[in-house]
């Protein structure tokens, strides 16, 4: 979710002149610009609120479900930095307009998918297509608007079209899903693509292309080894840790990330500078950055099929019950940076993290018998205020801590850290809940509840096994230093 936010580019390190552009039309280049970033936030709530429907339709195994969502953090995580990379080199509005093209593609492919594989292929290339044209997002806007109250209000309407796309996709994607069906939540991507390719290049000014290289052995490598590791945590559940496929896509993933790593030591312009974790203080905010989305990121994927399933909750309503959850997030992010500035990071990360975990220890208690009020809507509140606080406070943290230089790729490291901890967190707990489940099948008492109960076990020690998650998280917020809080 709150990885479609920031820019993985430094959108101040370009200065261009007011072009005839931006002198008609800014109201509507910054609606082109806003329509794009909309789209991308709105897409993964969309997703969410469907999974139930898609993994029926499709046939989808849980575990397999699991890589609808992951495939595409993935695959975007992983591609984010090189997107904003060919943005400087080849101009940024000729790569956003590429990007938001083939996610439009994608997306009509994706809704017109007959099978899982062919469903996970589009949702990867939705995923190139934004890693592409999302780091221009904000650039185009820094770069497009004067400095001053002009470039301030542009800037207004990107948090507040970010941060209500949370709300309005679950709700919006429940209303599709329930009163047409779940690839209309594909579908509308479509004409807001078209729209935006079509009319960029006429109102949106144009940045200069400037020298430089890709670091495409990079980009690879580590997507690659991500994926790898996360399809063999997967892969356990079923086959187990001594199935040969497995213990090749484990060999795999340390081979493909130890290449990553050599490759970004030697090359000149690498997507990812490992100078970002020589500071021990900021090597443990990006490690925060891993595992607060690994302790939170699975709630949507778990509790959409626990509302729809056991609660027998329709899409519209599984859509307006996670309002808890975005209102959290909004009210939090609204007053964190404030916060901050008095306080320092550190006791606002900290506060913001033991919210998370109260949320997620809350959820351990799930059962059968749990009702929304208070089993579930409490602890989506929880975990919405303390995620929102938590997220800004390290994002503050850890920039406040780079020279300016650096400030594109560090902000683009962060986004791919929380995709990745999304995804290797939501690995690693639908093994959990699979385990579980299969366990709990055999003590399960026979009935029409049977399978309530098996499901209601299952993510109960799913998010029992988050809690270790939400632990690591807490002890990095104590090492983080106040000097480098905002405003210290």
């Amino acid at each position: 979710m709150t990885e479609q936010i920031a820019s993985s580019t430094d959108p101040l390190s370009t200065a261009e002149s007011p072009g005839p552009a931006r002198r008609r039309r800014p109201g509507l280049a910054l609606g082109l610009i806003l329509t794009a970033q909309l789209m991308f936030v709105l897409d993964s709530m969309f997703v969410t609120i469907a999974l139930p429907d898609i993994g029926r339709d499709l046939n989808f195994t849980p575990e397999g479900l699991s890589w609808v969502p992951s495939a595409y953090a993935l695959a975007f995580g992983g591609l984010l930095l090189l997107g904003g990379r060919a943005g400087d080199v080849f101009g940024r509005r000729r790569v956003f307009t590429a990007g938001v093209l083939l996610f439009a593609v994608a997306s009509l492919a994706a809704g017109f998918a007959l099978s899982a594989g062919w469903l996970i292929t589009a949702r990867v290339l939705q995923a190139v297509g934004a890693a592409f044209a999302a780091p221009s997002v904000l650039a185009l806007i820094v770069t497009g608007f004067r400095e001053g109250p002009e470039r301030n209000r542009a800037l207004s309407l990107f948090s507040a079209v970010s941060g209500s796309g949370i709300a309005i996709g679950l709700i919006l994607g429940g209303v599709l899903t329930d009163l047409l069906s779940w690839r209309w939540v594909l579908f509308i991507n479509v004409p807001l693509g078209i729209f935006t390719v079509l009319l960029t290049p006429r109102f949106v000014p144009a940045s200069p292309a400037r020298p430089g290289r890709l670091d495409v052995a990079g980009a690879l490598t580590s997507t690659l080894g991500v994926a790898s590791l996360v399809y063999a945590v997967i892969r356990t559940s079923g086959s187990g840790w001594d199935d040969p496929l497995t213990l090749t896509a484990f060999t795999c993933a340390v081979l493909l990330l130890v290449l990553f790593v050599v490759i970004e030591a030697r090359t000149k312009q690498p997507i990812m500078p490992l100078r970002l974790f020589t500071d021990r203080g900021r090597a443990a905010g990006f490690l925060g950055m891993l595992l607060i989305p690994a302790t939170m990121g699975s709630m949507f994927f778990f509790l959409t099929q626990f509302l729809q399933t056991a609660l027998k909750f329709s899409p519209i309503a599984t859509g307006f019950a996670f309002l808890p959850f975005a209102l959290g997030f909004i009210a939090a992010s609204t007053v964190t940076p404030r916060l901050t500035v008095g306080l320092g990071a550190r006791p606002v990360t900290l506060a913001g993290t033991l919210l998370v975990a109260g949320g997620v220890g809350w959820l351990t208690r799930i059962s059968a018998d749990s009702t929304y009020f208070p089993d579930l809507a409490g602890p989506m509140a929880l975990i919405g205020i303390g995620s929102g606080a938590a997220f800004l406070a390290l994002n503050i943290a850890i920039m406040t801590s780079v020279p300016p230089q650096d400030s594109g790729v560090t902000s683009g490291t962060l986004q791919v850290l929380q995709n990745v901890g999304a995804s290797l967190g939501l690995a690693i707990l639908v093994t959990v809940f699979t385990t579980g489940s299969q366990n709990a099948a055999a003590t399960a008492p026979a009935g029409p509840m049977q399978g309530v109960h098996i499901m209601a076990e299952g993510l109960a020690q799913a998010f029992t096994t988050g809690m270790i998650f939400a632990a690591g998280a807490i002890l990095i917020a104590l090492t983080i230093r106040r000097q480098r809080s905002a405003g210290s």
